[in-house]
């Protein structure tokens, strides 16, 4: 499915009346809703470009970004023309979380419509950490709160050198959402998740990445180049192979090795009577690229 239809086929209630395609030299854009668009970018077609865009507010996250991101990742799913996602926001700055302003509007309504809200930005989350593609942010500025959790929840991170992320629920009187307790409990030492989580101070994006959070550092301006430099390299690699190791890592922290083991064995044995696995083993004894089916 190609760009324009993931946008023809997303409920009305997720675009807004102005919704247009920009083209330009580099991409085309489609506004997903009014603070989320998709791109393709000219020089990197296998890649879908999803941009948070609500700079007035840095990028802020609201639930009609949720929805639209969801259909975003589901289209994608199903889409073979497709290789990898970036993840980013607009005018270098990735996501400034939650809209404290809108918390103190929902302390006015029932209980249930904020746990609903939090229900659909979970559900983006799930989209995210479940593809079976590669998904990578690429973050400029800061990480904040949610956007945080939206980072953490992509399979790689590559962030400008001068970038923060923080977790600053506990400092307003908060409790995190969009997993990012669940995830910094498991990509760091207990205590050091709890420090981040805890005292709510910004984290640098070198120290992350002396800690294994973040993935490659960049040039403060060229996370997304170097984000999408890679999401092409990834798209290039077999499709079937990168569905069962993505299903093995998430696998892995529940099973015994026993279990695991066997899951392996699965796996393998199934890659190598898949068409991939013909073509990849035979384009190496070639000594030439693989050219796997989409």
């Amino acid at each position: 499915m190609r760009h324009a239809e993931m946008y023809r086929n997303a409920p009305a209630s997720r675009r807004t009346p102005s919704a247009t395609v920009h083209e330009t030299a580099h991409q085309e854009t489609y506004r997903m809703s009014a603070e989320l668009l998709a791109s393709r970018p000219v020089d990197s077609e296998s890649t879908l470009v999803l941009t948070l865009s609500n700079p007035g507010a840095r990028n802020a996250l609201h639930p009609d970004m949720y929805a639209a991101g969801i259909e975003a990742m589901n289209t994608a799913e199903r889409d073979a023309s497709i290789g990898a996602v970036v993840l980013t926001g607009a005018d270098r700055f990735f996501c400034a979380g939650g809209n404290l302003n809108r918390l103190l509007e929902n302390r006015a309504k029932a209980p249930a419509a904020q746990a609903a809200s939090i229900d659909l930005l979970g559900e983006w989350i799930t989209a995210i950490h479940g593809a079976t593609k590669p998904v990578i942010a690429a973050v400029e500025g800061a990480a904040a709160g949610a956007g945080f959790s939206l980072a953490l929840a992509c399979d790689l991170i590559v962030a400008a050198d001068d970038a923060k992320f923080v977790m600053s629920y506990a400092r307003v009187g908060l409790t995190p959402d969009g997993g990012g307790s669940w995830f910094l409990s498991r990509a760091l030492p207990r205590a050091l998740a709890t420090e981040i989580l805890i005292e709510g101070k910004p984290a640098a994006a070198k120290r992350l990445h002396d800690l294994g959070v973040v993935n490659r550092l960049a040039r403060p301006g060229s996370a997304l180049g170097d984000a999408l430099a890679w999401a092409d390299e990834l798209g290039r690699v077999s499709p079937n192979a990168v569905a069962r190791v993505k299903a093995l890592i998430a696998q892995a922290p529940e099973h015994s090795l026993a279990a695991h083991l066997a899951a392996e064995r699965n796996h393998f044995v199934a890659s190598l009577h898949h068409a991939d696995g013909l073509e990849g083993i035979t384009a190496f004894l070639e000594k030439r690229p693989p050219s796997y089916t989409r």
